[in-house]
């Protein structure tokens, strides 16, 4: 079947898709524009990636940058540069670890596409099968206005919404006003940053203790906007994440690892970094004024301990390593190293357009693109076939499934809009495809 044939329809129903019967830190990035056939790579020939790379790295911009480019199931050229702590002897490689944040979306929006494939849970399934306080939500008249003006929702909320954040669910780095205070107040954070209290970046130490309670603290707020009636980044990812661990009847956590991170080889991927690993861990800067300040400390990191909740949206500490594999196993349709993890049309819905219809993502993240299962997908010419995301510590990762491409960046650094990495790395990987496929 090709990638652009798939019925959506057919495997809505083939999975036991229950909506009708039975009645979720970050950053963008920018889509890859890529044309034209590929060459053989290798770490020469990716000049504009290593021009980049040394642009930061060498000019003491970014502490370290770690670039890892393949095709199809070919082992990745890793192009890495810097220490993982600024004045320390160790290199960063690609089995060091970086802090993925929002990059955890597509993780978890392809652990739930593996339950729809088994027909454990609907793509159109309202999630108030699994969480019954979301049955009767209200939102708000205006847009971060009032928290009392409000009138009721006029759907449900499906998982549909919550992978592709069309739930109308806030999110505390993008709301303004009460809501964003109420968000606070309720311990809703987008994740964590640092053990230190830094200005802007929230306190891990008040955020909800467990999923379960921050689905019913969040089930106790107003929406932003009517269910399946614009795309606005939220708390959808982290939401889901405990209606996976209903449907899947384990911890979200478990089941990423018994079902993903197992079977696909990815053996340094976790909420908590463990001591025996805790070496390979990268100091997380703060780009403030041309300076690099540590507001993570690799040896302190907040990221050592366990975190109040396994954040499905944010929360996931991996190497590059590990991330190539999670994208070399979704170009090869759910299988890696001859080893099935993922059914083959999971694959394909999940890296899809998944938006309700009607729902425009003009002036957002996902500008002039589609979303599938937590990441966003390139719907037209060039773009079209591409599927990826990026972090809020300028990470940035993407599969071309039409051209059979894998490309991430791996660096530390906040905010992430301090540099353009999100847009210059598929921008320097562009010109390198396009140079190979000239000479």
């Amino acid at each position: 079947m090709a990638y652009r044939d798939f019925d959506e329809t057919a495997f809505s129903r083939r999975a036991l898709l229950r909506g009708s019967a039975m009645l979720g830190a970050g950053a963008a990035m920018s889509a890859l524009p890529f044309g034209g056939a590929f060459a053989r790579d290798s770490a020469v020939q990716w000049k504009n990636v290593r021009a980049l790379i040394d642009s930061y790295v060498d000019t003491g911009k970014l502490a370290n940058m770690v670039a890892v480019v393949g095709m199809g199931q070919r082992a990745p050229t890793v192009i890495a540069e810097g220490p993982l702590t600024i004045g320390q002897p160790v290199m960063a490689d690609i089995d060091s670890l970086y802090r993925v944040y929002s990059m955890t979306k597509p993780i978890t929006g392809m652990a739930a596409m593996m339950l729809i494939d088994q027909g454990k849970l609907g793509l159109d399934q309202p999630i108030a099968d699994f969480l019954p306080k979301f049955a009767n939500m209200k939102v708000q008249k205006t847009y971060d206005g009032s928290l009392t003006d409000l009138v009721p929702a006029e759907r449900q909320i499906t998982v549909r919404h919550l992978m592709t954040h069309t739930a109308g669910l806030g999110y505390g780095i993008i709301q303004k006003g009460p809501i964003r205070d109420a968000y606070a107040k309720a311990g809703l954070g987008a994740g964590q940053v640092s053990k230190l209290p830094i200005p802007g970046f929230g306190n891990a130490a008040t955020n909800a203790r467990g999923l379960a309670e921050f689905a019913d603290r969040l089930a106790e707020l107003p929406l932003v906007y009517q269910p399946g009636t614009h795309w606005s980044y939220s708390v959808g990812l982290d939401l889901l994440g405990r209606v996976i661990e209903l449907a899947a009847g384990q911890k979200f956590d478990t089941f990423l690892d018994n079902a993903i991170f197992k079977p696909a080889g990815m053996t340094s991927t976790f909420f908590t970094v463990p001591k025996n690993a805790a070496s390979r861990l990268t100091t997380n800067y703060g780009a403030m004024g041309g300076a690099l300040l540590p507001i993570d400390p690799a040896r302190t990191s907040i990221y050592l301990d366990t975190p109040s909740m396994p954040y499905g949206g944010s929360g996931l500490v991996s190497s590059p390593r590990d991330y190539d594999r999670f994208l070399r196993m979704l170009l090869g349709y759910g299988v890696i190293d001859g080893k099935r993890v993922m059914g083959e049309l999971a694959v394909r819905v999940g890296t899809s357009n998944l938006l309700p219809e009607g729902v425009k993502t003009a002036g957002t993240f996902a500008q002039g693109q589609g979303f599938g299962a937590g990441g966003r997908v390139g719907i037209e010419g060039d773009q079209k076939g591409q599927y990826g995301w990026g972090g809020a510590a300028g990470t940035v990762a993407a599969v071309d499934m039409r051209r059979g491409l894998r490309a991430s960046l791996f660096t530390q650094y906040m905010p992430s809009d301090a540099y353009p990495i999100h847009s210059a790395f598929p921008e320097a990987v562009a010109k390198d495809i396009m140079a190979m496929a000239g000479a």
